[in-house]
């Protein structure tokens, strides 16, 4: 059985669904029954389910509310991804936790690899980088995945704004200075079973621990992301906005984002065999099933 902390997030349906699908047992458990604002329920499920491996997909992820709430981050960020890890050490088991492209600061100017230092620009990427940190050193068996711009057909995320945002004015600015590499769930989602898969075939080895970088292939920025969503969802009969590119500074946020976080997966690859689909496949196909749901 394997655990998942999360169970009603982007992430956690498309693996719920995908692993179901395959025949691939996962317990689902978010709160309250797996809260990380009381550690103690942690060890509860865990002890319930007896699992062979657990994948973390629960997170606080209100980027810019976490520059007023740090405590909360860490919580959910820090304190509770490290217990998860604590328990799978003492149980000898693996752990996959997801992380995220905001532990960089954007400045390198050429996509990050997982060695590259990190210098994370607000308190969401700084309480993600501080449960990286937590994992690898409560777990010997902890494979961190980060990702980047995820979206999917469910759950508040850039893509499905866009589609709301576009279908009530005819005129939207969207930030064109920022660069990165969009990721859908369900793609994610694959390839964290394919890691699950593997472990299962191979059993542990210790070239799989340590950092990943997992996300779409290929970049773009924010305003090409907008511009190819509204492409992909004229096929469904949508008139699309005039989509005008602007600034960073013209665009403010409570927290700031890194001006180019795109990632080299190419460790991923080298290890696992894995590669995630263009950005631009995972955009077509998450239209699609949002589309098919109206």
């Amino acid at each position: 059985m394997i655990l998942m902390a999360g169970a009603s997030g982007q992430l956690a349906v498309a693996l719920s669904d995908i692993a179901g699908s395959r025949g691939i047992a996962v317990r689902a458990v978010e709160r309250p029954a797996l809260d990380f604002d009381r550690l103690e329920s942690i060890g509860a499920v865990f002890a319930d389910v007896a699992p062979r491996l657990v994948v973390n997909a629960a997170a606080y992820t209100a980027v810019d509310a976490a520059e007023d709430d740090a405590a909360a981050a860490m919580r959910g960020n820090r304190d509770g991804p490290a217990e998860l890890a604590r328990l799978c050490e003492a149980a000898g088991i693996p752990l996959i936790h997801v992380s995220t492209d905001y532990v960089f600061d954007g400045a390198k100017g050429a996509p990050y690899v997982e060695t590259d230092r990190t210098s994370p620009q607000g308190v969401y990427g700084t309480s993600k980088l501080a449960g990286e940190q937590a994992v690898a050193a409560a777990c010997s068996r902890a494979t961190i995945l980060r990702t980047s711009w995820l979206y999917s057909p469910i759950g508040k995320n850039f893509v499905k704004t866009m589609l709301a945002a576009g279908q009530r004015n005819p005129t939207l600015r969207v930030v064109a200075d920022q660069r990165g590499c969009p990721t859908s769930a369900p793609d994610l989602a694959e390839a964290i079973l394919g890691i699950v898969e593997r472990l299962a075939a191979d059993g542990w080895r210790d070239c799989y621990a340590g950092i990943f970088h997992a996300a779409g292939t290929g970049e773009t920025t924010w305003h090409g992301l907008a511009t190819a969503t509204f492409e992909a969802a004229a096929r469904h009969g949508m008139k699309p906005p005039i989509v005008e590119p602007v600034t960073t500074d013209q665009w403010p946020t409570r927290a700031k984002r890194p001006a180019d976080s795109r990632l080299d997966c190419t460790k991923l690859e080298a290890v696992f065999g894995l590669r995630l689909p263009p950005w631009l496949d995972g955009l077509a196909r998450t239209v699609d099933t949002i589309f098919s749901q109206v």
